[in-house]
């Protein structure tokens, strides 16, 4: 893993002048990532905030090959292009080496392309897929999906005097990827970039299917402020909202531990989408995410001590 005053001077892969908005978890996730091989790079993005804010034609922020597709089906057309390149190398019509990598939110990935996914992991492709989670289909206006936490107010689960926002628990997509047995599967967080940064270049140096999964702060849908990304998403870690963890070859392991588990409810503070919760008559809410978040907690330390080798 380079230091980071060296990866700042590797060329850029996703360029300034996209249009995401300032402050946006997005943009920091590929710009690191992307510096993490020297190959060439055939990137391609579900639609969602980080393709229509990065590639309106006729413009594209992007250098290296990008190909844009629908929200279902950017993993099944990336390992087309994966299988194409191969039978190319097998007849020795392309010289050049390759990586590729999908992209897709939540809503792209988490729900409308998970059957895409899925099938391209399966199919054990040597590609590797990041969802960019920020929690709901921000790119139209804040819609709940399978990843936004219970509670949340979004435009699809209003609060008002018979609700208090989602109801039921998030999906925990990185088990469901977790249980496909491909080599790779990490979580990880932009405020922590030598963390999120290994797990970019380990997936890109593995032979087969990899997966990462980042926490990706929004700053209009979360209603935070346009510098909260960072202390928003190191909350997350600390209140073990979102783990910091991957699964090598079957093999568990815990990136981060904090000395002090903080309460899910100062991750939830700062945000405006849970500003109802705060209500008394909604104070069992935050009580049902704190068992939530426990449980899934108490579950990854469970694998991670398991994965220990043995004295």
């Amino acid at each position: 893993m380079a230091k980071l005053k060296d990866l700042a001077q590797l060329p850029e892969q996703l360029s300034a002048g996209h249009r995401l908005c300032p402050g946006c978890g997005v943009p920091p996730i590929f710009r690191l990532g992307l510096r993490q091989t020297s190959a060439n790079l055939l990137v391609g993005g579900a639609t969602g905030c980080l393709e229509v804010s990065s590639s309106i034609y006729p413009y594209s922020a992007w250098k290296c090959s990008f190909i844009h597709n629908a929200f279902e089906n950017v993993a099944a057309t990336v390992s087309g292009a994966e299988a194409a390149y191969k039978a190319l190398k097998r007849r020795g019509k392309m010289e050049h080496e390759y990586k590729f990598l999908a992209f897709g939110g939540d809503g792209g990935t988490y729900d409308i392309g998970l059957q895409s996914l899925s099938g391209a992991m399966e199919r054990g492709h040597n590609m590797v897929y990041v969802c960019y989670d920020n929690e709901a289909y921000q790119n139209t206006g804040n819609q709940r999906s399978s990843s936004t936490p219970m509670g949340s107010n979004t435009t699809t689960t209003p609060v008002g005097k018979k609700s208090y926002g989602r109801v039921g628990q998030r999906k925990d997509l990185t088990a469901i990827l977790i249980a496909h047995h491909i080599p790779y599967v990490a979580q990880g967080l932009i405020s922590n970039w030598k963390d999120l940064g290994h797990k970019f270049e380990r997936a890109f140096e593995i032979e087969g299917p990899c997966f990462i999964n980042v926490l990706a702060p929004c700053i209009p849908g979360w209603k935070i402020g346009e510098d909260a990304m960072v202390d928003i998403a190191r909350l997350a870690a600390d209140t073990c909202f979102w783990p910091c963890y991957e699964v090598d070859h079957g093999v568990w392991k815990l990136n981060y531990k904090p000395k002090e588990k903080l309460p899910v409810i100062e991750f939830l503070k700062p945000q405006g989408r849970f500003r109802h919760l705060f209500r008394p008559e909604n104070k069992h809410v935050i009580d049902l995410l704190q068992e939530e978040v426990d449980e899934r907690w108490s579950e990854i330390l469970r694998n991670c001590e398991a994965s220990k080798p043995a004295a």
